[in-house]
């Protein structure tokens, strides 16, 4: 028997890898059973190199709980350890058995990561024992003991058969890791993949109201997951199935993509369009990362570009460089090389259906739209394929891609700049009498209600050629072809300053008003509301990220244009006059007479009651306001 201290750098390890070598407690199960999986994969090597030639018989890692003595053990078949090696990766962890391995068979597939996630045994053990007997003829078996500090004991042992035993003696503090639904959780949760059978307990059935055990064993793995199967093997009810296994809760996805590369990297994966109920209600870490069939995280921003994180599935590659708690992704040009042919793999299946089954495309576009209108917004080379099979909708509910949009309304919809007018609108309901406007003078309006279309206007703003976007209650739209017959109201700046201060007078306090008089014929509106297209947009950029904030603090702005041909602001103008001409306007006081009282209480209602019907017509009016509109109107019944 020999004894000794661990050789480390640091003079007590422990308390630096419970605090800061691994972020979660619970992943010491996931490195202790990958450690097992690794030792059973070298032996399959060995054997398949004809260096090891004895029998390899059932190849399988074993999980077993003791709830009473509170004790955990992880057993191996695989190559096991002599003295010597324990002592190496053990006792020195600088070493790594999986280093040295994998630079003899670096053309194998193996995980390959031994040394410090040995040691995460004791973030939840106050003491763990090995129990190894090499694959080598001659060797004998050894036994290691510590508890949790760097005193080791290391002796002769009694295994008779090939691997290894971790044993973990559960520390009070972390009793939950005793608990079989726990270790059963995580086992689900971790190693659900795994290249080999891991069997925790046996089988349960119900029997006589009572769950019993059988006699077989429970695998909690699948050992050939879909991922790594050939798609040419597969149907689409196994994609499916795959899909609900992972996602039991969420509809069928819309489509998928079969990721399977091997070169200048190794990658494999499936990666599902879900189909998104409430767009701003979305789970991003629904992609799940896994090296060799062992999970490793559900972040995955550093390798799937972000747009791509709203997608669901599974990526599997050996090449993606992990620190050693496996948890986090270090910046890597595989990694970047990666991400890169996910993005291409995305678009390629994308084009794919837009040429092939366009009326497919079509169905699905208003849900795969905004994981499209982010990748274009977010990443460059997605942008410059995506322009090419990206589609636009009318308020019709027609599709149209971009270049057959614009061969469509460039006749009727181009400005005196010459530039393609692309009107829109957001909201069918609320921009309902707008969007009627704009149909019945001949033009076409897209529906634009993601929310990110004010980003996303701006963007097709540089990318179309001479192109700008508009929404339909804007204060460009009325501009959109200039009128030869379209003459301004002929009126004295007196008189517009005038009808400026009525107006404002009886508009709500809290945004800016910007009146102006206009000639829009006696059949349009009396007061129609507009906003600068500029300013909106530039606010709803702000409310979501990515515009200026000083824009984002300013207040509301609105344009009023006052319709001068309108039969009822004609009455509103001219009563104003009356009361201001008539000599009889003031009694002998000096105060108004009961005429001019009338008077002015009618314009004032009738004045607030068009104003009101502008903002109504907008969505403007609510709460008292509203209130006091129905009031109005009663009366003006009455």
């Amino acid at each position: 028997m020999s004894t000794g201290k661990i050789g480390v750098t640091t003079e007590n390890i422990f308390p630096v890898i419970k605090q800061f070598l691994y972020s979660d407690k619970e992943i010491f199960l996931r490195e202790l059973v990958a450690n097992a999986v690794d030792a059973t994969k070298k032996l399959q090597v060995l054997a398949s190199n004809g260096e090891f030639k004895g029998e390899l018989g059932e190849l399988r890692v074993e999980v077993e709980l003791d709830e009473k003595k509170k004790t955990l053990r992880i057993v191996d078949h695989g190559i096991g350890m002599t003295a010597d090696e324990v002592d190496r990766y053990i006792n020195q962890i600088a070493f790594s058995s999986a280093g040295e391995f994998l630079e003899k068979y670096k053309d194998q597939n193996i995980i390959g990561h031994f040394g410090l996630g040995f040691y995460s045994a004791f973030m939840v053990a106050k003491k763990v024992t090995i129990e190894s007997l090499s694959w080598k003829e001659g060797e004998k078996a050894v036994e290691w003991s510590c508890e949790g500090n760097p005193e080791f004991s290391m002796k002769e042992g009694k295994k008779a058969d090939r691997g290894t035993v971790i044993t973990l003696y559960i520390d009070d503090e972390d009793k939950e890791y005793a608990e079989k639904g726990r270790i059963s959780a995580l086992l689900g949760k971790y190693c659900k993949f795994m290249p080999f059978p891991v069997v925790f307990g046996k089988k349960t059935e119900w029997k006589d109201g009572k769950q019993v055990e059988t006699e077989e064993d429970n695998i909690i793995n699948s050992v050939e997951p879909l991922w790594a199967k050939a798609p040419s093997e597969l149907k689409d009810e196994d994609y499916l199935k795959f899909y609900h296994a992972l996602y039991p809760m969420d509809e069928d996805p819309m489509f998928w993509i079969h990721l399977n590369v091997d070169y200048p990297f190794n990658l494999t994966g499936i990666l599902y369009f879900p189909k998104i109920k409430e767009r701003m209600a979305i789970d991003r870490n629904k992609i799940q990362l896994y090296c060799n069939q062992m999970f490793v995280t559900d972040h995955v921003d550093n390798i799937v570009p972000d747009f791509l994180t709203l997608l669901h599935g599974v990526i599997d590659s050996p090449d993606i460089p992990l620190n050693v708690s496996r948890s986090y992704l270090q910046s890597d040009a595989n990694v970047k090389k990666i991400s890169t042919y996910i993005t291409k793999k995305v678009a390629d299946r994308l084009e794919e259906i837009f040429k092939e089954k366009r009326s497919d495309f079509e169905a699905k576009w208003d849900n795969i739209k905004l994981f499209i209108e982010y990748g274009m917004l977010s990443d460059e080379k997605f942008c410059e394929r995506a322009m090419g099979f990206a589609l636009l909708k009318n308020t019709d509910g027609k599709y149209f891609s971009f270049e057959d949009y614009r061969k469509a309304i460039e006749p009727a919809q181009t400005d005196k700049d010459k530039k393609v007018v692309y009107l829109y609108a957001s909201n069918l309901e609320e921009q309902y009498s707008q969007i009627e406007a704009a149909k019945n003078a001949g033009y076409d309006v897209l529906l634009l209600d993601c929310e990110l279309d004010a980003h996303f206007a701006n963007l097709l703003e540089g990318k179309l050629k001479d192109a700008r976007f508009a929404r339909v209650d804007s204060d460009s739209v009325d501009n959109l072809i200039p009128k030869a017959d379209k003459v301004k109201p002929e009126m004295s700046e007196d008189d517009k300053k005038a009808l400026q201060d009525i107006f404002k007078e009886a508009l709500p306090t809290g945004s800016e008003w910007w009146v102006e008089p206009e000639n829009l014929g006696e059949n349009a509106p009396a007061v129609l509301i507009t906003q600068s297209e500029f300013m909106r947009r530039y606010r709803e950029m702000s409310a979501l990220g990515g515009g200026m904030n000083f824009y984002g603090e300013m207040p509301a702005s609105y344009n009023i244009k006052v319709n001068m041909e309108n039969p009822l602001v004609a009455k509103i103008w001219e009563s104003r006059k009356t009361v201001e001409d008539s000599p009889a306007g003031t009694d002998a006081e000096g105060k108004p007479t009961a005429a001019v009282t009338h008077s002015t209480a009618g314009k004032q209602k009738l004045l607030h009651q068009v104003i009101d019907l502008a903002l109504l017509a907008n969505g403007m009016l609510k709460g008292k306001a509203l209130a006091d509109f129905i009031a109005r109107s009663e009366s003006l019944l009455k």
